[in-house]
């Protein structure tokens, strides 16, 4: 295949695979939730990680800050987490999750590892490996070439 080719075959393959596994719906998560793509994603950060920093998860999500200012906006009008200051510095801000927060962590990630073991369950055995290593490189690239 040519190179060309190749791009274009990437590119169609990464399309279908959005739009098969629902990830072009962005209020939506892909396990049927209501509930954004971004705000799940800053739940599952916030529930395997103490308390943090706004920045700390603008750069864990790799959202720039009018976006991360918006998402933190959102879930806290959902009471989702709370958001303090730090001690040492009045402009940092200061996030958790609240308990209904970590209600709503538990309730996405259990659908989550549901959406995930049926994905899997669709995949022959002996491809999975393959599967799981292409997606490692995909991420590895697109992180690089950004």
């Amino acid at each position: 295949m040519e190179p060309m080719e190749e791009v274009g075959a990437l590119t169609a393959e990464i399309v279908r695979f959005v739009r098969a596994f629902g990830l072009h719906r962005p209020d939506d998560t892909p396990c049927g939730a209501g509930v954004s793509v971004s705000e799940a994603h800053a739940l599952a950060v916030l529930a395997t990680a103490p308390p943090m920093t706004q920045g700390k998860l603008a750069a864990e999500l790799c959202l720039t800050k009018s976006t991360i200012s918006r998402l933190v906006d959102q879930l806290d009008e959902r009471r989702w987490i709370t958001v303090g200051t730090s001690d040492t510095d009045r402009r940092c801000r200061i996030l958790s999750l609240t308990p209904v927060g970590q209600a709503a962590a538990a309730e996405l990630g259990t659908r989550r590892r549901e959406r995930m073991a049926g994905l899997l369950d669709a995949i022959p055995t002996d491809r999975r490996a393959d599967v799981i290593d292409a997606l490692a490189l995909l991420s590895e690239a697109a992180r690089a070439s950004t």
